[in-house]
């Protein structure tokens, strides 16, 4: 479900209780762990963490007005969604699912850049923070670019 939030504080307040807690757990996190560049606002109506346009003018090629999207979280219908492009097509993946196992005993339950969590409780939050932590927005720019070309 897409919300019509226009700022974060909004989107959070938007949210039923059961849910407003763990996004707003996972919005604390996102912001402590990632590296500097990164900027906080709403997009494709989620809460997203995007390179702004002053770090990388051309946008995201699908819509070039849209700063480049690299994490962006999301209260669905049926669960809990974080959306990280550096895993898709990136190297982390592997790192990733090798951790996720050392931190829960819960199936994975993934698609290409997306992480559902069906219960607040099932959020890693230290595994997502330090997720957080491995991609510089220039090495996201680099990756994002290399995959372009292919």
């Amino acid at each position: 479900m897409q919300s019509k939030a226009t700022t974060p504080e909004e989107y959070i307040d938007s949210l039923p209780e059961d849910r407003k807690k763990i996004i707003t757990q996972l919005r604390k996190t996102i912001i402590k762990n990632l590296p500097k560049g990164y900027k906080e606002g709403m997009s494709y109506g989620m809460l997203g963490y995007a390179i702004p346009h002053s770090l990388y003018p051309k946008g995201y090629h699908t819509d070039p007005t849209q700063p480049l999207p690299f994490i962006s979280i999301a209260s669905q219908k049926n669960h809990i969604a974080l959306y990280h492009m550096g895993l898709y097509g990136g190297e982390y993946l592997d790192w990733f699912q090798k951790e996720w196992k050392k931190h829960t005993d819960k199936k994975l339950d993934m698609g290409k850049s997306c992480i559902r969590f069906k219960k607040p409780e099932d959020v890693p939050l230290d595994l997502i923070g330090e997720l957080c932590t491995k991609i510089t927005p220039q090495d996201w720019i680099t990756v994002y670019e290399k995959n372009l070309k292919r």
